[in-house]
């Protein structure tokens, strides 16, 4: 197994955390905050954003079944990287879309992939790329947020959307399990 990590904002976690555990590949999508200045961050104050901290997910993924490339483009489908600090309703800084890479390499297929959408046209992808300073595991209770709270409005309204979007557009690299 070739045991690697990619961390990606793309707004709430309690979304991105959803759709990356059907991947193939992918054993473990852990919510966090990441890309701000405050060492010590919580959903409260993360959420004031006033701390620089985005919501992210920590995906830890075998290489040798999916490639990071294959994330980066579930990351760009399963939400709006062309609106700056916003993904829908959730407004902030801590709903921005970002890639917190983790190695040179990462980095550069990051930047060819966004050089490569925004070649299509389109509008402009406003994804912010940086390097990992620190992870921040989120509260307990915001692990399996979508799995624990399936009857929760925001999770059948927001959520489940993009759930069923990476069923549809990712069918291949789906866990027997998330296959419909």
């Amino acid at each position: 197994m070739n045991k690697e990590t990619a961390i990606f904002g793309g707004g709430c976690f309690w979304c991105t955390e959803a759709v990356f555990k059907m991947l193939r590949g992918v054993f473990s999508v852990t919510p966090g905050y990441a890309g701000g200045e405050d060492s010590s961050p919580t959903y409260n104050k993360v959420s004031s954003g006033n701390t620089g901290h985005a919501e992210v997910i920590k995906i830890e993924y075998d290489s040798s079944v999916v490639t990071y490339e294959t994330l980066l483009t579930a990351f760009f489908a399963t939400h709006n990287p062309t609106t700056l600090n916003r993904q829908g309703n959730d407004v902030g800084t801590q709903y921005r879309s970002i890639i917190l890479y983790t190695t040179e390499q990462q980095k550069e297929e990051a930047e060819r992939l966004v050089e490569k959408l925004n070649a299509e046209g389109g509008k402009k992808i406003v994804t912010e790329m940086k390097k990992l300073e620190k992870f921040f595991p989120a509260e307990q209770y915001h692990t399996d947020y979508y799995k624990n709270n399936r009857q929760n409005p925001y999770c059948q309204l927001i959520i489940e959307p993009k759930v069923l979007k990476m069923q549809e557009k990712f069918a291949e690299y789906l866990k027997e399990e998330e296959i419909k």
